[in-house]
């Protein structure tokens, strides 16, 4: 479906494209795509701004312009750099969710845009009343889709089924109906196909 999306100021949000992109454009990490290779987190924020568009067209640009920094310079800070344990886990997703915060307001403000969108594009970063926010809804829903597109397989090559399906199960718990319905079209190799169906029994 096309969208009739129109930015206040389109220069100003090619520019913030443009600058999140050359960030992550940075990755050292590669992620091989359709027979190419790509610095991960560049690709990672393609993947999650065409689902964002593909279940919202109608996406208001906070919400686009979350979706394209939502992860940015994730390298910075490598899950190793924490204790290894679940709380260590958590805590480095709480801080990687300010960073990526943090350097989506530097690159907003230096294009141009005001603080209340600066701060709305923060609070979408950062799951800000989630689930009531129902622009966070379609973040998380995206978020989940990508993972169940992009990520599960290889996930799954490493992780014991009882694991995999404690992750499906939590990540179907976030996700609105309509993106149950997406997930339900994707194709999966047969044994993410058993785990799914396994995790939804």
């Amino acid at each position: 479906m096309q969208s009739a999306f129109e930015p206040n100021d389109p220069e100003r949000f090619a520019a913030a494209l443009r600058r999140f992109d050359e960030e992550n454009a940075r990755d050292p990490n590669r992620e091989v795509a359709d027979g190419e290779s790509h610095p991960r987190e560049l690709i990672y924020a393609q993947w999650l701004t065409d689902w964002v568009q593909q279940l919202s067209p109608e996406a208001s640009e906070p919400l686009r312009l979350a979706a394209r920094c939502q992860h940015i310079a994730r390298w910075l800070i490598p899950r190793d750099s924490y204790p290894m344990s679940r709380p260590g886990y958590l805590q480095w997703r709480a801080d990687l969710k300010k960073f990526h915060a943090q350097k989506a307001g530097e690159i907003l403000r230096a294009v141009g845009y005001d603080d209340d969108t600066i701060r709305r594009v923060q609070d979408l970063n950062l799951k800000k009343n989630f689930p009531a926010d129902p622009e966070s809804r379609v973040l998380e829903d995206a978020l989940c889709l990508v993972f169940l597109e992009r990520q599960l397989a290889a996930l799954a090559a490493k992780s014991d089924d009882a694991k995999m399906i404690n992750a499906l199960q939590k990540s179907w718990k976030k996700m609105t109906p309509a993106a149950h319905a997406e997930a339900l079209k994707l194709r999966y190799g047969a044994r993410e196909q058993s785990l799914i169906e396994r995790a939804l029994a």
